[in-house]
């Protein structure tokens, strides 16, 4: 039986693409920089790393599609914050954003590493920037360099 596993290794000339939403900036721009970090950590030349800033959560999804789309990168790691509110838009943007993000990853069979959090107050979502849950956005990043390995692997 063989046994297949991604590492932290990424291919040589590999780019990687980084969209992330401007609203909430508080909360995302330490999610890039976490992201950015980590793949710089792991290897990844900063110029090999595209990124790609949109309005809002709800764009994301279009502009990773749009990336995927040209072929140039070897993972998207799409990040954002989407902050439950008092109307029925929270679920609508959040939902629709992590559906249209896996169709993108299914249809391109290209690694897209959600990191729109959703959360239910602001300081749910500062845990997650670099707060006491870690960084979402480094965890992302991981996650994208571990599946273009084992993509190549398999």
């Amino acid at each position: 039986m063989s046994h297949y596993e991604g590492d932290l290794r990424a291919p040589a000339n590999a780019r990687f693409a980084i969209i992330a939403a401007r609203w909430n900036a508080r909360i995302t721009d330490v999610l890039v920089t976490g992201a950015r970090e980590c793949l710089a950590a792991n290897g990844v030349d900063a110029g090999a790393v595209d990124v790609v800033r949109v309005p809002g959560a709800w764009e994301v999804a279009l502009a990773a599609e749009q990336v995927a789309k040209a072929g140039r990168h070897a993972a998207v790691i799409a990040l954002g914050c989407v902050v439950r509110g008092d109307t029925r838009h929270y679920e609508h943007v959040a939902d629709r954003c992590a559906e249209a993000l896996m169709r993108t990853q299914l249809d391109h069979r290209l690694p897209v590493a959600n990191g729109v959090l959703a959360v239910e107050r602001y300081e749910d979502a500062e845990a997650r920037a670099g707060g006491s849950h870690g960084n979402k956005g480094e965890e992302c990043a991981l996650a994208a360099l571990e599946m273009v390995n084992l993509l190549e692997k398999l």
